[in-house]
């Protein structure tokens, strides 16, 4: 049975009932083209599997040296320093790194997956926002290698890099609880991010060790520094009575936030009033106005990591996909330290 890279245009066309060049109009321009025309080559295309090939002269001359990487948020430094990483790494294999940004919508991620197809890249590396595996089995049935990064492959057959974030989460809130916090918040989201649901569950496992200690939950729709900002208002609004002790924030942007909207006009004394806890160490994490404790990711050696593992299965009879898990450490700054 011919893969969807093997399907020519011509196939398409006999399929259609239409000429060759019908269908390269329907691919390219669209608008030359009667709608019910259109239609009928477009349910060929959907019957046959086939996907355009934008790389056809460069595969006549050999294989591809690009590698498509495909990451959640392109604002968040660890994000960059992973591709940082990544890119140093191919360079020394001879390949070249297409970076895009999801930024944490579906529907983008999608559109990059289907680009990097059409490209025809070597290899795909993608941090996922959910449940991807379904087109993931796609580009690897169509020969295209791809490595998860920043997430767990779990069963699936897909090599993997990632850090243990149920331990970070741990690590986390368990320091929180040493340094004498007792009513704890923990600020992330979307939680269908399953590193922020991952850092949850540890911090959850962590509180549940003492039965003194609250953990609550305040969901934000982005891991931004401006939802943190809108977290610190939320925790600086509720009175200094029912506010926490402690804020465990699933990234350093959410922790910066809510670090900037405690030093305006309702200040409150980090760590004397309330210890905070970010995650990633971010070069900035160091430098913030009161140092941030973090959790600690390697996020160069994630990134070099992944490269290396694509690199493995990128010849048939090569190894077979595995997964290499990091594990977190706790960095210990200003911002948490025992009153």
């Amino acid at each position: 049975m011919a893969t969807s890279s093997q399907i020519s245009i011509r196939e398409v066309a006999e399929r259609a009932g239409v000429a060759l060049g019908t269908v390269s109009n329907v691919l390219n321009r669209p608008e030359k083209v009667a709608e019910s025309t259109r239609t009928r080559v477009q349910a060929a295309i959907d019957q046959l599997g086939f996907v355009r090939n934008d790389a056809a002269r460069q595969l006549k001359a050999g294989k591809s040296r690009s590698i498509g990487f495909l990451i959640l948020d392109v604002r968040n430094p660890f994000f960059t320093d992973v591709a940082r990483g990544a890119e140093q790494q191919a360079s020394k294999h001879g390949l070249s790194i297409l970076l895009a940004n999801s930024d944490d919508e579906p529907e983008r991620e999608q559109t990059y997956l289907d680009l990097f197809e059409q490209q025809r890249v070597r290899g795909v590396l993608v941090s996922p926002i959910g449940n991807v595996f379904d087109r993931l089995e796609r580009l690897r049935n169509n020969g295209i290698i791809t490595v998860l990064v920043d997430r767990l492959a779990g069963e699936r057959p897909f090599s993997s890099v990632s850090v243990d974030d149920v331990a970070g989460g741990y690590l986390a809130v368990s320091h929180l609880i040493d340094q004498g916090c007792h009513r704890i918040l923990f600020v992330g989201g979307p939680l269908n991010i399953t590193q922020v649901a991952d850092r949850l569950r540890g911090a959850s496992k962590a509180a549940a060790e003492h039965p003194d200690v609250q953990l609550e939950v305040l969901v934000q729709d982005s891991l931004t520094v401006q939802q943190g900002r809108a977290a610190g208002t939320t925790i600086v609004e509720r009175g200094k009575a029912s506010r926490p002790d402690g804020v465990f924030c699933a990234n350093d942007l959410l922790a910066v936030g809510v670090l900037q909207s405690f030093s305006g006009r309702a200040r409150l004394d980090i760590p004397g009033e309330l210890a905070l806890v970010g995650y990633d160490d971010i070069d900035f994490a160091s430098a913030t106005v009161v140092p941030l404790t973090s959790i600690r990711q390697p996020s160069d050696l994630i990134g070099r990591t992944a490269v290396d593992l694509l690199v493995e299965q990128l010849e048939p009879g090569m190894a077979e996909p595995r997964q290499v898990v990091f594990q977190p450490e706790l960095v210990i700054r200003e911002s948490s330290r025992h009153r």
